[in-house]
C-alpha cells in the first residue's frame, strides 16, 4: 500500500485521504453554522436535544447550567448524566450544607416550592423558607423528597421525572463513572457556594467551614484540578484562596459595580470572571483578556445571544440549553436532524 509521508509523519493513502475529508467538512460546517446561525424559541429547544458521544473538542466551554435545567431537573444525577451525553465540557451546578455538615447539590438552602414535593408525594406550598431549611435536616431526610416529578414551572421541555437532591459525593461518582464506562473525555465541574452573610448560621455554616467541606470533598474524589469554585459570596472565594487550596476560582458577578472595584472588593485575581450576560461588551472583554482571566457569562440560552459573545471573544457560557449551544458553537450536525 502506497504511504504519504507529512511532517514526518507517515500515513497510509486511505487513512490520508480521511483526514482530508474530515477536516475539510469541520472546516465547511463552521463556516455554515456561522452564515446560517440557527435560531431558537422556546418551543424549539427540544428539536436540538441529541446525544452526542464521544464528542470532538469545543473551541468554547460549554457549560451546563444545574445540569441540563431546560432539558431535565435541576441539579439532579440524572440531568448532569445527560448533559454530560449532550456533551458538555463543564458542569455548573450548586451546593449546600445539611445539618450533619454533608455537602447537598442544591440552588436553594431550602426545598424550592416551585419544583419540590413532600415525602407523601403532595406537591410542597409553603412558602416559608425556614419550615424546610436543608441547614437544619439531615441528609437522610432531604434524600426523601422529590424535586423532578413536577417539573419547572419556567421550563415547560423539561422532563417530568423522580430525582432527589444527591450529595456532592455521590454525584461525582456516578458522572466519572459514566465518564469511564462510555470512553468519553474528563468532565470539569464548576461548583457554587450558595452562601450569604445573612445566611450565616443560619442557613448554611460560616463561609470558612463550607468552603472547606466542599473542597474535602472535591479532594477526596480527586476532582479538585478539574473543579473551579465560584459564588457570589467574596468570603469564601477569599478563604480557599487564603488557604492556596489547588482548585481554581471564578467571581460570580451580578452588579453594576465595574469590572476594577469587583476585582478590587475581591483582593485576588480570579482565574475566571463570571458576570450576567447583559454585562458583556467588547472593553469587558479587554480588560480580561489584559489581566489573563477567563470571561465566561451566565445564562445564556438564546442562540443569537450565544453567537454574538462568541464573536466578542468569551471564552464560555453557561446555559440551561447545552444542546442547543452545541447546535450552534460547534461543528457537528445530527445525520438524522
Amino acid at each position: 500500500m502506497q504511504s504519504i509521508e507529512l511532517v514526518g509523519l507517515k500515513f497510509s493513502r486511505s487513512n490520508f485521504i480521511l483526514v482530508i475529508t474530515i477536516s475539510s467538512f469541520a472546516i465547511s460546517s463552521r463556516k455554515l453554522s456561522e452564515s446560517f446561525p440557527i435560531k431558537s424559541g422556546r418551543k424549539s429547544h427540544r428539536h436540538f436535544y441529541i446525544s452526542l458521544f464521544p464528542y470532538f473538542p469545543s473551541p468554547m466551554n460549554i457549560q451546563g447550567h444545574r445540569g441540563a435545567r431546560g432539558l431535565f431537573p435541576e441539579n439532579t444525577i440524572r440531568g448532569f448524566i445527560e448533559a454530560v451525553k449532550i456533551g458538555v465540557a463543564t458542569l455548573e451546578l450548586d451546593v449546600v450544607i445539611s445539618k450533619d455538615l454533608k455537602v447537598v447539590v442544591s440552588h436553594e438552602p431550602w426545598m424550592n416550592p416551585d419544583i419540590c414535593s413532600l415525602p407523601d408525594g403532595s406537591p410542597l406550598t409553603d412558602t416559608v423558607k425556614e419550615n424546610h431549611n436543608l441547614y437544619e435536616m439531615n441528609y437522610d431526610e432531604i434524600k426523601l423528597y422529590d424535586c423532578g416529578k413536577r417539573g419547572h414551572p419556567r421550563f415547560p421541555e423539561q422532563q417530568k421525572i423522580p430525582a432527589y437532591k444527591p450529595l456532592l459525593a455521590d454525584m461525582i461518582d456516578a458522572v466519572e463513572k459514566f465518564v469511564s464506562d462510555n470512553n468519553l473525555p474528563k468532565i470539569y465541574y464548576n461548583i457554587e457556594t450558595k452562601s450569604t452573610q445573612q445566611g450565616d448560621n443560619i442557613f448554611h455554616p460560616t463561609p470558612g467551614i463550607f468552603a472547606q467541606l466542599l473542597y474535602d470533598v472535591l479532594i477526596e474524589k480527586n476532582v479538585n484540578q478539574r473543579s473551579f469554585v465560584q459564588s457570589f459570596d467574596l468570603r469564601t472565594l477569599q478563604y480557599l484562596h487564603d488557604k492556596k487550596a489547588d482548585v481554581k476560582l471564578i467571581l460570580l458577578i451580578d452588579n453594576h459595580d465595574g469590572f476594577e472595584n469587583n476585582l478590587e472588593r475581591l483582593g485576588f485575581m480570579p482565574d475566571v470572571y463570571s458576570p450576567m450576560q447583559q454585562l458583556v461588551d467588547e472593553q469587558l472583554v479587554h480588560d480580561c483578556k489584559n489581566k489573563n482571566m477567563q470571561l465566561i457569562p451566565w445564562t445564556v440560552n438564546d442562540s443569537e445571544q450565544m453567537l454574538y459573545l462568541k464573536n466578542l471573544g468569551v471564552d464560555g457560557l453557561i446555559t440551561d440549553f447545552p444542546d442547543v449551544a452545541r447546535q450552534t458553537l460547534r461543528v457537528e450536525k445530527n445525520p438524522q436532524g
